[in-house]
């Protein structure tokens, strides 16, 4: 069983990626999904999409992260 998430993880991760110098990083949504942090949005490539999970990962301390970004290749 996952460990209970404080609610101020939640906003830790919004604030990472709102200052992301990855425009692409700014405009993801974050939302909590049961005991989940749930990120999700529109991203040109896959390097973006695994930044923005990497980005977080020392943040999110065990709780369980659901990367639900969108790679959008031209």
């Amino acid at each position: 069983m996952a460990p209970k998430m404080p609610e101020s993880v939640l906003h830790r991760v919004e604030s990472v990626l709102a200052k992301s110098h990855v425009q692409a990083l700014r405009n993801l949504t974050v939302s909590r999904v049961g005991d989940s942090i749930l990120i999700q949005g529109l991203v040109s490539s896959y390097y973006h999409k695994q930044l923005a999970q990497e980005a977080v990962r020392p943040i999110v301390e065990g709780v369980p992260l659901i990367n639900s970004i969108k790679v959008h290749v031209n």
